[in-house]
């Protein structure tokens, strides 16, 4: 019988996307339906499926890696200050200089949730309805951070600010409630350690931070596909967490959380990220949601009088206590974002069935309050979801063009900064000659500078860019100014090396550091091969209908997909896939991985709009 209950439960993991997908139902998270298709199949409709200790069991596993995920999930680099003081240009554009960061913006909004989730206890506590006030505070304030995550990818905002202010206040209100209730149950439990022992839980997660921290800088050289070392790393760090939590008295999904942010401060790679994904959302974490679902009995909950009067005000208490973001968000966000991204961070489930797990193997909570905090809590998790995507729309910060600075403008720079103009880029130029100055000034934007030296470019923000281009003819120059630029965080730096002397002696350096470097005689050798071999290269560069691109695939959506299940592959044709610096010549069945560059021609009006979806980090 558990096998045929396990059986069930994986059937509806693979149809409810594909149903999903077929009926174009988007409003909802698919973990919600899962927990939705979970009461359906559960004994609440038609008692399918019935929790046995083998399907308990893979659903703590899923709970557990469902919490290390979201773990590894958080953008450290927002907690970094790069600058303490504004470059001169971002003076000059301080209007569009966001004031506030996801980081402040996640600690105002959840301080609001923690004294209106203490006030809404006190209230309950007063007027009788439920009386212990701590247990119903944590409750209050929690908010399900697997559901947000979810919603978040799914509209790929995860790596935008306003998808990262809302993590990162979901990420609260899973920590905070978490170390709440170990608080809780440490001082109110039996059983429970002493709290000095939770110390211990960072001070292992930080023996295995320093043990592991140059892991990833080897482990390719030994890694084979039957070791999989990184995926044995990952799961090492989960069961060593989860242990020494429970060790301690406190919660396992509190050590899993922590051992997501160990390997995330490992800075494992995209591929690792994405395996354990797989692993994750692939099989352990849709057992979970479902099996949420079956647990919900509604016929048992719902002959509660006491219940049906607690639904509507324990919901209305989850809804409330999340109101005071709406505020906090409209400081940074246009009113309907803030709307949405409120109405998100009132969903909340997993944290609140591992609070009255506890509750009730202490014995402080009834099965009717149980079931009434457990039903409110389904209520927000499809009501939410359903306003968010209702109201949620792109902000104007995450439409900004790709920054394009060129150092130098000259005869080889100035008309490739003319092309790009036309295109999604905001070009600047600066050059240090003023006759070059007087010269271009009138065609494409150029800043005349006395120096160039790397204080100088960095003073007057030439760093603050998307893509750096040293096309100066000072070859000792480029290479210079191409570390200080690396060091100073510029994401993609390419370098014009006209004496070959020069490149020769720094290009292993330079290609180390990830910095791309050109030469423009071998530039102009490598297209005359080309128009000799392939007579057609004449007729593409000079098409006006269509061009060829290249693109960083950063997009999830469009990983371990082929070639020809692309939805658009009809619309372009991929001549190259570069990965991890080697070109492979693809075909239909070749496998788009995280992080590949493609190299491909299309319709100029198509392949832009295709190139910004690749390039979508989600």
């Amino acid at each position: 019988m558990d096998q045929v209950s396990l059986v069930i439960i994986l059937l509806a993991a693979l149809l409810i996307p594909l149903i999903m997908a077929k009926f174009k139902i988007n409003s909802l998270p698919t973990a919600v339906m899962e927990i939705i298709v979970g009461i359906v199949i559960g004994p609440s409709v038609f008692n399918f499926v019935n929790t046995s200790d083998l399907i308990s069991q893979l659903s703590t596993i899923g709970v557990i890696v469902l919490l290390f995920l979201s773990g590894l999930e958080i953008d450290f680099s927002l907690f970094k200050k790069r600058r303490t003081a504004l470059t001169p240009l971002e003076q000059k554009n301080a209007v569009n200089t966001p004031k506030y960061s996801p980081v402040r913006l996640s600690v105002y909004a959840y301080s609001t949730i923690i004294v209106l989730s203490l006030l809404l206890a006190a209230a309950f506590k007063v007027s009788g309805l439920f009386s212990d006030f701590w247990l119903a505070a944590i409750l209050f304030g929690t908010i399900s951070l697997g559901i947000v995550i979810a919603a978040l990818k799914e509209q790929e905002l995860l790596s935008k600010a306003f998808g990262q202010t809302i993590l990162l206040i979901s990420v609260f209100g899973e920590l905070v409630p978490m170390m709440g209730l170990t608080l809780y149950a440490s001082v109110y439990g039996s059983n429970s350690q002493s709290l000095w022992l939770l110390l211990l839980i960072l001070a292992v997660a930080a023996l295995l931070l320093l043990r592991f921290k140059p892991f990833f800088r080897f482990y390719q050289n030994i890694n084979k596909s039957t070791t999989q070392l990184d995926i044995r790393l990952a799961f090492f760090l989960i069961v060593t967490m989860v242990t020494v939590a429970e060790s301690v008295g406190a919660e396992n999904i509190l050590g899993a959380f922590v051992a997501g942010i160990v390997l995330k401060l490992l800075n494992p790679s995209e591929t690792t990220r994405e395996r354990l994904d797989a692993i994750g959302y692939g099989f352990f974490i849709p057992i979970f949601f479902i099996t949420t679902g079956v647990d919900l009995n509604l016929r048992t909950l719902l002959t509660s009088g006491k219940t049906l009067l607690l639904i509507p005000l324990f919901f209305l208490a989850y809804m409330v206590a999340k109101i005071g973001g709406y505020w906090v968000l409209k400081l940074r966000f246009k009113q309907a974002n803030a709307l949405a991204g409120t109405a998100l961070t009132a969903t909340t489930m997993t944290m609140v069935l591992a609070v009255l797990r506890v509750a009730k193997s202490m014995k402080t909570i009834t099965s009717d309050q149980s079931g009434a905090f457990l039903l409110a809590a389904l209520l927000t998790c499809v009501i939410s979801p359903l306003i968010f995507n209702k109201f949620y729309s792109a902000e104007k910060e995450d439409l900004v063009k790709t920054a394009v600075h060129f150092i130098g403008a000259n005869l080889s720079t100035v008309p490739v900064a003319q092309q790009l103009r036309k295109g999604w880029y905001d070009v600047s130029m600066y050059t240090n000659h003023p006759e070059n100055y007087q010269t271009y000034h009138a065609q494409v934007p150029v800043t005349l500078m006395e120096n160039f030296t790397a204080q100088d470019l960095q003073d007057n923000g030439v760093f603050d860019t998307d893509i750096l281009v040293l096309g100066h003819i000072d070859a000792e120059r480029n290479y210079e100014l191409a570390k200080a630029a690396k060091a100073y965080g510029v994401r993609r730096i390419i370098v014009r090396f006209e004496d070959r002397n020069v490149l020769n002696e720094h290009e292993d350096e330079l290609r180390e550091l990830g910095v791309e470097v050109y030469n423009t005689p071998e530039a102009n050798i490598t297209l005359l091969r080309a128009l000799i071999e392939s007579p057609s290269t004449l007729l593409l560069l000079n098409d006006t209908e269509n061009s060829i691109y290249e693109v960083r695939v950063l997009n999830h959506l469009y990983t371990d997909v082929q070639i020809k299940n692309l939805q658009f592959a009809q619309d372009i044709t991929i001549s190259q896939v570069i990965r991890n610096r080697k070109l492979i010549a693809p075909s239909g069945n070749t496998t788009i991985m995280y992080g590949d560059r493609l190299i491909f021609t299309g319709n100029k009006q198509t392949a832009a709009q295709i190139r910004q979806a690749l390039a979508t980090a989600n």
